[in-house]
């Protein structure tokens, strides 16, 4: 089997079947990334993203994963869209805002339960920086050093994200939530609830 990278490279050769097995191969993943983010267009910015894998070939290390590259890929991606959104000569500070407040919201997204819901409207809520981290986290289990090469900051940094990523969750989920213990029980099996995010809601048709 072909590695990520040999595909890629047999694409930028002119390979199409080549690049159809590597969008294949990484289609749900980036679109789940894009799709709790972005009001719309999640598939435009997963194309957007192999592209600019492809363009930038030349410029790659090659010390990290295909993966990692891709990921960092679509996290520029989704930051110049949410940019786009800001108010005429004002910086956006993603350490503090949110997809909400940018006025993102997601459609097409049909949770199975309440507390699916209400869990990906609190994501929302978090300042993008920590989504980001928190999604990439439980969705797509990447971690260690490899989340800190998607994100670009060191390895403790992420730890911060991360643990604060949790507590500001906490929060937002008891503004929402009605019961305390349902706070609990989604805030003690996160890697569950976030497994059937991943596979039955955030993914290509998924909710439908």
């Amino acid at each position: 089997m072909a590695t990520d990278f040999e595909l890629l490279d047999a694409w930028r050769a002119g390979d199409r079947m080549a690049g159809n097995e590597l969008f294949d191969r990484y289609f749900d993943s980036l679109f789940r990334f894009f799709r709790n983010k972005v009001s719309e267009g999640a598939d435009d910015l997963v194309q957007q993203t192999f592209l600019a894998c492809v363009q930038s070939r030349d410029r790659f290390r090659g010390d990290a994963s295909f993966r990692t590259y891709l990921f960092k890929a679509a996290r520029s991606k989704l930051y110049t869209y949410l940019d786009k959104r800001r108010r005429e000569g004002a910086a956006i500070d993603y350490g503090v805002t949110s997809c909400a407040d940018l006025g993102v919201s997601p459609s097409g997204i049909v949770a199975k339960n309440e507390q699916q819901r209400v869990l990906l409207a609190a994501l929302r809520l978090l300042p993008v920086d920590l989504q980001v981290a928190l999604e990439l986290y439980y969705f797509e289990h990447i971690r260690g050093p490899e989340l800190a090469e998607v994100l670009g900051v060191p390895e403790g940094t992420v730890r911060s994200r991360l643990r604060r990523g949790r507590e500001i969750l906490r929060e937002r989920l008891q503004e929402l939530m009605r019961s305390p213990d349902m706070v609990e029980s989604t805030m003690t099996d996160l890697e569950a609830w976030a497994a059937a995010l991943r596979e039955h809601v955030l993914g290509p048709g998924g909710g439908e």
